[in-house]
């Protein structure tokens, strides 16, 4: 694989802390490489939010909240800056709504960070040799899942997104005014 070029064997222009959150992008590597981030970042918290919702006792809202994450990562895995400004607003809401944490504020850094590399690696085409971006590997679960899955399905589910992420947000502002008068 490394005498093919095909590995991951490219050194990183930056630390993970840096590419985390105060991301850059000098090469097409760089740019898979924010891609990628950006979708593990999505699926983790659609894990927390949907644990968190279960553990409360609002499995419902779990469930389209792992649903609402996931879509998301696939769409900035494919350098979609809606997808990933509408998962920050979705937290920031929820943020709103329910006071801050300690994890709500980790998150909320993030997401902003995923906002700031989804936005540079969707701008990113410069016409030089190190813009090439490498091929998406199907060796392990782990490349299906992260460079094949979304490829195949963005194109499939973004106006399914679209749609579903708008009503989402909406009920989830529509929540966010209830306990906001509640609380007044």
């Amino acid at each position: 694989m490394q005498t093919l070029g095909l590995s991951d064997s490219t050194p990183r222009t930056e630390g993970r802390l840096k590419s985390l959150f105060w991301p850059s992008v000098r090469n097409g590597d760089d740019v898979d490489y924010l891609g990628t981030q950006g979708f593990w970042i999505c699926v983790l918290v659609a894990l927390v939010t949907f644990a968190a919702s279960a553990f409360t006792g609002h499995g419902i809202i779990g469930a389209l909240s792992l649903l609402f994450f996931y879509l998301g990562g696939v769409g900035v895995r494919e350098h979609s800056r809606y997808a990933a400004t509408v998962a920050l607003l979705f937290v920031v809401t929820d943020t709103v709504a329910f006071g801050p944490t300690v994890l709500r504020v980790a998150i909320i850094a993030v997401l902003f960070s995923n906002l700031r590399a989804t936005w540079i690696a969707a701008r990113w085409n410069p016409e030089s040799k190190e813009a090439v971006i490498p091929p998406r590997l199907r060796e392990t679960w782990s490349d299906k899942l992260v460079d094949i899955m979304p490829m195949w399905l963005w194109p499939k589910i973004r106006y399914f997104f679209y749609v579903f992420s708008i009503g989402f947000l909406m009920l989830e502002a529509v929540g966010v005014m209830m306990i906001l008068r509640r609380r007044a």
